[in-house]
């Protein structure tokens, strides 16, 4: 059986350093939010600062492949919170990375707003991201309601669009007052998802 070769030579180095690139500028928005310098970024990495345009010609392709990461790291903290199918313990996870990564949180508000305009470069971006959201939420809604883990009783897809929307609004509320306990509000929501005891389907039996 024949093993995929990792990358060598000048691609490698050149992906090792697009990643360094990339890190570099998360912490960079997480400690300074949009105002994140390109100049701080580069610096970061050693590297100067046009030879950043080399892995990401537009500032604003930085800040969206931030996002991306975002989106990648808090897809794996809800998939190892809500192991087993928690929707309660995957939507807290979801709540805590607003809290620990303020910044970036607050790049993901500031530009998700901005990209309401059809002529802002992160439109297309947040459209497409929307859209696959919902899918990939719908999805797991629908296996949650064939096993009982939620309610039955409302199509899938809004359920989807409404986990969106609440944890969208929980992040632009903590904005405003970060006393707001989001990841607590998250599970509360949750659990009004969950079926009342006794309502759960039969479990069917083996053939």
């Amino acid at each position: 059986m024949s093993s995929q070769r990792k990358p060598r030579g000048p691609y490698r180095k050149s992906a090792e350093r697009r990643e360094q690139i990339l890190q570099a500028a998360y912490e960079a928005v997480d400690e300074h939010g949009e105002r994140a310098s390109l100049q701080d970024i580069a610096a970061r990495v050693g590297v100067t600062q046009p030879a950043l345009t080399y892995y990401f010609p537009t500032r604003d392709e930085l800040l969206l492949a931030v996002l991306e990461r975002r989106d990648v790291v808090g897809k794996a903290l809800a998939s190892a919170a809500g192991e087993g199918g928690s929707l309660v313990r995957a939507m807290a996870a979801g709540a805590s990375l607003t809290t620990d990564h303020p910044g970036v949180a607050k790049l993901y508000v500031t530009l998700s707003a901005a990209a309401t305009d059809p002529e802002s470069p992160a439109h297309a971006y947040f459209a497409e991201r929307y859209r696959r959201l919902a899918a990939e939420a719908e999805e797991g809604a629908a296996v949650q309601q064939r096993v009982g883990g939620i309610r039955a009783d409302a199509p899938a897809d809004h359920l989807s669009r409404v986990l969106i929307a609440v944890m969208d609004g929980l992040q632009l509320q903590w904005m405003h007052d970060p006393t707001v306990d989001i990841a607590a509000i998250a599970e509360t929501f949750a659990l009004l998802l969950v079926p009342p005891v006794g309502t759960e389907p039969e479990a069917k039996p083996a053939e």
